[in-house]
C-alpha cells in the first residue's frame, strides 16, 4: 500500500528508510549487523555500531535512538559478550545516541549490530540519487579494510596498516556529515560499504540516470593497502563486487588493476560519498581535511552514456 508519508523505500536501494511524521521532522529507520571483524570484542562492538550508525549520517540526519542486535554461541564468556555491547554503547554515546534495549539470541557464530533511529527535515534528506552531470565525488574515508584485514588473517600486514584499518572503522561519520550538512548544492550522498566504491557509485550513477567516472589515481588509500592488492591478497567480497558491476562498468586504459580491485573492496564502516559541483566541492574539502586529511574528489559525473560506471 503506498503512504505519501514515506519518503524514502527501498526502491533506490537507498541507506535507509525515511518517513514523514509532520512538516518539520523525518523518522529514519535502518539496521545493519554482522559477524566478527575482528578478534577484539570491544572493538568489534565499536565498529558494528559505527557502521549501523552511519546510515543516519548518510541520509542527511542525527542518530538518536538504538536497539542491540545479538547473536551469541551458548559457549561465549559473558565477559567476551559484555564487551561487545560496551564497545557499541560507548559508540552509540560517542553519536549522542540512546541505547534502549534489544534482543538477543544464541547463534553458531556471533553477530552484533544496530537498529538504529534518526530524524532529519523533511527539505533536509540526502539521497543516493540525484547526482547531476559536473558534479564530482568527494570520499571521506581512506579505502582499503577488506584488503587489510583479509591481510590480517595469513599475517602478511603490518602492524601501522591493521591501526589505521582498525581506526578508520570504529570512526564515526558524524564530523563528515556535518560538513556535508554546511555546504550547499549536495545532490546525492551514500555511505561505501559492502558493495565497495564501485557498487555504491553504480547504484548512484544508475539510480540518477548518469555516467559516473572514477579516477583509480586519485583513491585515497590506507597504508599498505595498494601494496597488498597487487600482491592478490583481495577479499572475495571484491570480486562478487566485481561481477555485480560488470555489465555496467567500463575500464579506460591505463587503469591499474589493484586500483580497480581496491574500488571493488568491500568496506565495513566506510566513508561518505558525496555528489556535489566542484566549487561546493571544494569549500567541503577544507572542512573535512581539519580531521580527515585523506579526503579526496575520486570521480566526477557525466551525462548518460553506455556504460553507467568508468573506471580510468
Amino acid at each position: 500500500m503506498f503512504d505519501p508519508r514515506l519518503l524514502v523505500g527501498y526502491d533506490s536501494s537507498d541507506d535507509a528508510c525515511v518517513y514523514s511524521v509532520s512538516d518539520d521532522v523525518a523518522v529514519i529507520e535502518t539496521v545493519d549487523f554482522f559477524t566478527p571483524i575482528v578478534d577484539d570484542p570491544y572493538l568489534f562492538g565499536q565498529i558494528a555500531a559505527a557502521n549501523a550508525l552511519s546510515d543516519v549520517y548518510a541520509m542527511g540526519g542525527m542518530p538518536k535512538l538504538a536497539m542491540n542486535l545479538l547473536c551469541v554461541p551458548s559457549c561465549l564468556p559473558l565477559d567476551t559478550v559484555r564487551a561487545i555491547l560496551e564497545g557499541g554503547h560507548d559508540k552509540a554515546v560517542e553519536a549522542g545516541c540512546v541505547i534502549a534495549g534489544g534482543h538477543t539470541i544464541q547463534d553458531d557464530e556471533p553477530k552484533y549490530g544496530l537498529c538504529v533511529t534518526g530524524f532529519v527535515h523533511p527539505q533536509h534528506i540526502l539521497k543516493n540519487i540525484g547526482a547531476q552531470p559536473g558534479d564530482v565525488l568527494v570520499l571521506t574515508k581512506a579505502l582499503g579494510v577488506g584488503v587489510i584485514t583479509t591481510a590480517l588473517k595469513a599475517g602478511l600486514a603490518g602492524g601501522e596498516a591493521r591501526s589505521a584499518a582498525y581506526a578508520s572503522m570504529a570512526a564515526l561519520n558524524a564530523r563528515a556529515a556535518q560538513a556535508v550538512r554546511e555546504v550547499s548544492n549536495v545532490h546525492a550522498c551514500t555511505d561505501v560499504t559492502g558493495f565497495g566504491l564501485l557498487g555504491h557509485s553504480y547504484e548512484m550513477a544508475s539510480g540518477s540516470g548518469v555516467t559516473v567516472r572514477l579516477h583509480g589515481a586519485a583513491l585515497p588509500l590506507l597504508p599498505q593497502a595498494e601494496e597488498l592488492a597487487d600482491m592478490g591478497i583481495v577479499p572475495g567480497g571484491a570480486y562478487r563486487n566485481r561481477d555485480y558491476v560488470k555489465p555496467h562498468l567500463r575500464v579506460l586504459d591505463g587503469a591499474q588493476r589493484a586500483r580497480l580491485d581496491l574500488a571493488a573492496d568491500p568496506q565495513t564502516s566506510g566513508g561518505l560519498l558525496v555528489s556535489l559541483p566542484r566549487a561546493d566541492a571544494e569549500e567541503l574539502l577544507d572542512k573535512l581535511y581539519a580531521f580527515a586529511p585523506w579526503s579526496a574528489i575520486v570521480g566526477e559525473v557525466l551525462p548518460q552514456g553506455e556504460h553507467a560506471l568508468e573506471f580510468d
